[in-house]
């Protein structure tokens, strides 16, 4: 969940290094530091605690340190509390091995014991110290040069990681290393970079290479090098990243967040461009076929997060339209239960980043017991996308805030779409329905848009409630799913007490929580079960409750039982969830702006959760 960034150039590296950091930074964000040779003198480090602005006004903005290569890092903690001798580059002791590491070493302490025998002490409470000292370990024991050092630690090292080190004897290298978290390669002329992610170097460069898992790269001044565990040489073609760096800046917005959240019509539109052709769903390259369908028996939905919520809303879509069962599992829980796994079964693991530790886990265990399987993916190159039988992206773009809003709405484009056409295959819609619910898939950009129109409204509302402390959101079927999503992103940013329940079981215990002033939202976008929800909105207004209602334009009803009212264009019901979690992110936005937290860097939380 740390963010890394390498520099090997001709330009000043510590600016280099600070700005890509700055675009990393929703990575983690409680100490950071920075690694600098220049030429043959010895590597200069400094490091920071807390925001990646402490470390840039300690070395003047990146001007202090001389030398045009480099390494830096900001972390999110795994092992040992934020400080400055905690915080990355870590060193061996002569400062012959300097490197920054992304991921979790699981037999840390084993490989600690190995080293205390062979008289290396460690001064940081980090996993990451032990695999520098490692690396540096085997360098002196077998006198070899970097990749082999890097490789022999590597077939030690269990766990994830990313990792990039510079060496005192090497002094116009960079040596990369990765297992199961993000690192890609970026080269241009003059200049090689390394970074998590691809906002940190696409100022520089749209061509990266994505570093295959296990294997090594070698980065000189505009070279890369790349070699598998057992060291051997190795081709990567390299990707083009089609996104325009714009993109990834705030553009004249006050927060990532809600840039994104405006940007969700268009993440959508160009999501639906890439699945219709012809008012008709295609495959494209992601080697789905109507037989794989015709064949499937039940869909496994494995996530974490709002990718989870997400797969909360598909199963209603998934299972109303094309009659599949659907079965809705944490990513976390998945592999740890022994889950029952049948041939024709196909697992959708949904992440936004293909980088997710637990989702990707799961991807594995269905793969290993020889069951298909489906990413639904942001990232291109990224490790789900590449271990996947078959892949569809969501053209999401670059997603900075860590609450996610743009890449759940792509999620749920490809969910319709999945759905639709699972229902057409197996005989479950006529093609007129068909046609219809694609044609009304393509409304939807629109219809978000004028969502967005009334987010004043919402404004001001979150500003009269930005004090309160417990806050329950209520549905039935998708609105329950709904509810879900609107509840996280409550909590994610707000840092609000909040809880989604169904609606129906606020009567098996939770309506002893409501109080007077308690703000229950209550989402009802289902036809069916619209007044059954209203019924228990009247529940816990009876019991002091200030009612939020949630609904399409239509039903004013709703008007006698709520105290605020938001309404959403008509669509397909399947199709709600899209409209609906609109407000609500609104709403967790705004309450959180309200309060004068940190909109797009919430406490204790990482934008990539790449490890357990």
């Amino acid at each position: 969940m740390c963010g890394i960034v390498g520099y090997n150039g001709t330009m000043q590296a510590a600016p280099i290094l600070l700005e890509g950091l700055e675009k990393l930074e929703y990575r983690g964000y409680d100490s950071s530091g920075l690694a600098i040779r220049d030429g043959a003198k010895d590597i200069e480090i400094v490091k920071a605690k807390g925001r990646l602005r402490v470390l840039a006004e300690k070395t003047d903005e990146g001007m202090a340190l001389a030398g045009n290569c480099g390494i830096g890092h900001t972390r999110w903690a795994t092992h040992g509390e934020p400080s400055e001798t905690n915080a990355h580059p870590h060193v061996s002791e002569d400062r012959n091995v300097v490197g920054v590491h992304n991921g979790i070493i699981e037999n840390y302490q084993e490989l600690k014991e190995k080293l205390q025998r062979h008289d290396y002490t460690f001064y940081s409470e980090t996993d990451t110290e032990i695999a520098i000292k490692l690396i540096d370990y085997y360098m002196k024991k077998y006198r070899e040069g970097p990749v082999d050092s890097i490789a022999r630690a590597m077939t030690r090292i269990r766990g994830s990681y990313a990792l990039v080190v510079m060496f005192k004897d090497y002094p116009d290298e960079i040596y990369c290393a990765r297992k199961d978290s993000p690192l890609i390669v970026g080269v241009t002329e003059d200049a090689s970079f390394a970074a998590s992610d691809v906002p940190a170097i696409l100022k520089y460069t749209r061509n990266v290479y994505y570093i295959g898992n296990q294997q090594i790269a070698r980065l000189g001044k505009g070279t890369a090098e790349f070699f598998d565990i057992d060291r051997e040489a190795v081709e990567i073609e390299p990707s083009e990243i089609k996104w325009d760096a714009e993109a990834a800046e705030k553009g004249g917005f006050e927060h990532f967040m809600i840039k994104e959240i405006h940007e969700q019509p268009a993440a959508v539109r160009d999501t639906i461009g890439s699945l219709v052709q012809d008012g008709k769903i295609v495959y494209g390259e992601s080697g789905l076929t109507d037989e794989i369908i015709r064949n499937t028996s039940e869909i496994l939905i494995v996530a974490c997060g709002s990718a989870y919520h997400v797969g909360l809303a598909a199963q209603y879509v998934f299972e109303g339209l094309a009659r599949i069962p659907v079965r809705v599992e944490l990513a976390s829980e998945f592999r740890y239960r022994n889950p029952i796994l049948n041939q024709n079964d196909l697992v959708v693991v949904i992440s936004q980043s293909g980088e997710t530790a637990d989702s990707l886990a799961a991807l594995r265990l269905a793969k290993e017991s020889g069951i298909r399987t489906l990413g639904i993916i942001n990232v291109v190159g990224s490790s789900i996308a590449r271990e996947a039988d078959h892949v569809f992206y969501t053209l999401a773009g670059p997603e900075i805030a860590v609450a996610t809003t743009k890449a759940y709405s792509a999620q749920l484009i490809v969910a319709y779409a999945l759905a639709i056409q699972y229902a057409y295959v197996r005989g479950q819609i006529d093609e007129d329905r068909y046609t219809a619910m694609i044609a009304e898939i393509q409304t939807l950009p629109a219809k978000m848009e004028r969502v967005l129109d009334d987010k004043e409204r919402i404004q001001w509302f979150a500003a009269k409630y930005s004090n309160a402390k417990d806050m329950f959101f209520i549905g039935r079927g998708i609105d329950y799913a709904i509810s879900m999503e609107g509840s996280l992103k409550m909590k994610e940013i707000s840092y609000v007490h909040s809880e989604a329940y169904a609606a129906g079981e606020l009567k098996h215990g939770t309506i002893s929580l409501v109080e007077n002033g308690t703000l229950v939202v209550g989402v009802c976008t289902q036809n069916r079960l619209f007044e059954k929800t209203r019924s228990n909105m009247v529940e816990v207004k009876s019991r002091g409750a200030y009612l939020m209602g949630l609904t399409s334009y239509g039903n004013y009803s709703i008007e006698d039982t709520a105290d605020f009212t938001v309404y959403v264009p008509k669509t397909d019901e399947y199709f709600m969830t899209s409209l609906a979690i609109i407000p609500l992110q609104l709403l967790g936005y705004y309450l959180s702006v309200a309060r004068g937290l940190n909109v797009d860097k919430p406490r204790n939380l990482a934008k990539s959760v790449t490890v357990e």
